[in-house]
This record gives structure tokens, C-alpha cells and sequence, in this order.
């Protein structure tokens, strides 16, 4: 069993930084493949950001690129997502998600693809 604990967000103004963590269990965290997903109220979860576990490869969705960026530390069993110049519409829950047993330079963006999940944090950000 994998347990994800997500850490650090908040309410902040729009322009503002957050930096979300992930932090994961398990001694294999080097073969996961992991992920940030965001859901907001009335609307369809979407991944914002993916690495592989190989190779470190990404991916961002469109409106958040140039603005997020995804990293992992295997040392630390940790994933962030640096998130600046926040908007209004980045307000969210936002979740971390993995994939376990991967070892390889594949990124997902399909949530069903993800076997353990986050509780999630609360980002909000006022205009």
C-alpha cells in the first residue's frame, strides 16, 4: 500500500507562487510514475502535470505551461509543483496521483492509469 500525503496549499492573490509536495511511502519511489491533477467545482478533473519515473520526462497541460513545473526528488519519496503567477481559474483542489511499478520514460495523463491517490489541498487564489 503507497500512501500520498499532499502538502502546501492555500488561498493567495492572483500573481502569487505555491509550491505543492507529495510526499510518498514505499521503498520504491524511483519506479513510480507520478502526477498532479486538479479539479474544480462543476467542473472534469484534469491532469496539470506529469513525470515519468524514468529520465525525469514531462508533461504540462496547455494552460498551465510556462507557469508550473513538476519535479521529483527520489531521494526524499517526494514530488512538487512549483506553480507561479497564479490566475483565478487555477483555483482547485489539486491531488497527486501514482503509478506504481513503471520504470519507464512514459508520463500519463489519463487518471485511470494512476493506482494511489492523494487526499488532495485546497488552492485558492483571489483576483
Amino acid at each position: 500500500q503507497v500512501q500520498l500525503v499532499e502538502s502546501g496549499g492555500g488561498l493567495v492573490q492572483a500573481g502569487d507562487s505555491l509550491r505543492l509536495s507529495c510526499a510518498a511511502s514505499g521503498r520504491t519511489f524511483s519506479n513510480y510514475a507520478m502526477g498532479w491533477f486538479r479539479q474544480a467545482p462543476g467542473k472534469e478533473r484534469e491532469c496539470v502535470a506529469a513525470i515519468s519515473s524514468v529520465g525525469g520526462r514531462t508533461y504540462y497541460a496547455d494552460s498551465v505551461k510556462g507557469r508550473f513545473t513538476i519535479s521529483r526528488d527520489n531521494a526524499k519519496n517526494t514530488v512538487y509543483l512549483q506553480m507561479n503567477s497564479l490566475k483565478p481559474e487555477d483555483t482547485a483542489v489539486y491531488y497527486c496521483a501514482a503509478r506504481t511499478r513503471d520504470s519507464s520514460i512514459t508520463y500519463y495523463t489519463n487518471g485511470d492509469l494512476y493506482n494511489y491517490w492523494g487526499q488532495g489541498t485546497q488552492v485558492t487564489v483571489s483576483s
